[in-house]
């Protein structure tokens, strides 16, 4: 069990170790949030949910672990997103430029927690944790299951999944940054189906 520090308006009872890191990853989502990562601190996340910076050392790791658990439940609500927006009756193509549109909505709906899945990076020699890999290759596997009927060749369907997601973050990252409107006044949502559309043929 993780003790509490008796003080500020943090919680009070004892908790596991799996809700102690449910509860610092919630809590630095909210700071990400409103502030940005540069909000994010680990005195500052202590202090919000009452707890001695050590307790967050011990039960859940530095920075980057918080930094990489945040990001970790942010793909699985991508999952989730992902997940719902892909229709058996529907064509492949259509699931394509349903996704396309999931995704935008996605980020526009949190861009500051969505940011941080690509400002945050490890030191060169670090290797992801299995749980956040886990979590990533969920999320990538909804898109190549939907792009399977189209491309054929595992090799050449992954690099597709690998292009086609850095262009929507690209397209994503200018819309949410106000400066798509620099380049075109077209919705980014039409411009995301677009895309797809013109890689797929």
């Amino acid at each position: 069990m993780v003790k509490p520090v008796r003080r500020g308006t943090g919680p009070r009872g004892d908790h596991s170790r799996e809700e102690f890191q449910d509860l610092v990853t919630r809590a630095a989502e909210g700071l990400v949030r409103r502030e940005g990562a540069r909000g994010l601190g680990m005195r500052r996340l202590a202090a919000v949910i009452g707890y001695a910076p050590n307790s967050i050392y011990n039960a859940v790791g530095d920075l980057d672990t918080v930094m990489m658990r945040v990001n970790a439940r942010t793909l699985e609500r991508l999952h989730d997103a992902l997940s719902a927006a892909v229709s058996p009756e529907a064509s492949p193509r259509a699931n394509a430029e349903a996704l396309a549109s999931a995704y935008l909505a996605f980020v526009e709906a949190d861009p500051q927690v969505w940011s941080l899945v690509f400002e945050h990076a490890l030191a060169p020699e670090a290797a992801f944790p299995e749980w956040y890999g886990e979590a990533l290759a969920r999320t990538i596997a909804i898109v190549d299951g939907a792009l399977t009927p189209l491309i054929a060749d595992a090799d050449e369907r992954r690099q597709a999944v690998a292009t086609l997601w850095a262009g929507l973050h690209g397209l994503a990252s200018l819309s949410t940054s106000r400066k798509l409107a620099v380049l075109t006044p077209e919705p980014p949502g039409d411009l995301a189906r677009l895309l797809v559309r013109r890689f797929l043929g």
